[in-house]
């Protein structure tokens, strides 16, 4: 049996870093590097378990284009089945500029494929070889919206445990009363602060983790940067885990390989929950240590190693 199905979208970030100021209207800044590299928040979860040891499968959309290609040879390459991905020769690849300054980044995205992935690609058939789903990127994608909640009681009716990372909203309307429905089906909700922060109308996270945690299956955990992760079950249990110290290059994906060692740790090993966080901290600190998503992803082995110095 294979282990996580990721259903999401797929591009390529081309990220500009070391700039010489942020730019403003008008202006034009230099940059001292470029990279073009795997970029999505799904692609680069599924990419942090695939590195981990998990068995990975991948269900998403790209287009008949050079971009699309690197996409699926990148996939490949780390070890995701793409036997899912569909290339659609009417639609071009999404894309993303990342500009990396002084340890953040902003990001302009075009959504080309990303906007077309449907709950319908999804083959409930292969749903069964798998034990856990996860979907990010709830409003990027527009047409996966509505058959998310049917999807995810076809994942859980066969056995699977299932997961969330909406991402942030660019046009910030939130639809709080739709991601809270979503919610009921699914287990772990893995939020940045802001996000919890906004899907909750409150500026305390620990009210907002405690809020969503009243619509969630299981656990609601708040990423929330250099100050660590919160958790917060439905039955009222809480937990905090700090961040890790390490020497930042780019913080692109990190997010999403904590995301990637939480369902490992929890939802594949079963570790007990601060275990898990703890885990889950040391994937995503590390993934920034080097430029994009994927490549400072760690190993299983250099997570254990991490956390016997630390």
């Amino acid at each position: 049996m294979s282990e996580v199905l990721v259903v999401g979208e797929l591009n390529v970030d081309l990220i500009l870093s070391q700039l010489n100021a942020f730019p403003a209207p008008g202006k034009e800044v230099l940059a001292q590097d470029m990279d073009v590299v795997l970029g999505s928040s799904s692609a680069i979860c599924a990419a942090g378990l695939a590195k981990l040891g998990a068995q990975v499968g991948f269900v998403g959309r790209v287009g008949n284009d050079a971009y699309g290609r690197f996409v699926l040879r990148a996939l490949e390459r780390l070890g995701v089945d793409t036997t899912t991905v569909r290339v659609d020769p009417d639609v071009r690849t999404g894309a993303t500029v990342s500009l990396v300054y002084r340890g953040d980044r902003a990001l302009v995205t075009y959504l080309g494929s990303i906007a077309t992935l449907r709950a319908e690609d999804v083959p409930v058939d292969c749903m069964s070889n798998y034990r856990h789903l996860h979907v990010s990127s709830y409003y990027l994608q527009k047409n996966l919206q509505e058959g998310l909640p049917l999807l995810y009681r076809q994942a859980r009716a066969l056995g699977l445990t299932t997961s969330l990372d909406v991402g942030y909203d660019p046009e910030e309307s939130w639809q709080r009363d739709r991601v809270l429905a979503l919610l009921h089906h699914v287990n772990f909700f893995l939020p940045n602060e802001g996000e919890a922060c906004a899907l909750a109308d409150t500026g305390d996270v620990e009210e907002a983790a405690a809020f969503l945690a009243r619509h969630v299956q299981d656990w609601v955990i708040v990423k929330r940067g250099a100050e660590g992760a919160l958790a917060h079950a439905r039955d009222g249990r809480r937990v905090h885990v700090p961040a890790f110290p390490v020497t930042v290059v780019d913080t692109t994906g990190a997010g999403d390989s904590f995301n990637a060692g939480f369902i490992y740790a929890y939802a594949l090993q079963r570790m007990p929950i601060e275990d898990a966080l703890r885990f889950a901290a040391v994937c995503g600190a590390l993934s920034t240590t080097g430029i994009g998503g994927t490549a400072a992803q760690p190993s299983l082995e250099q997570v254990w190693e991490f956390l016997r110095q630390h």
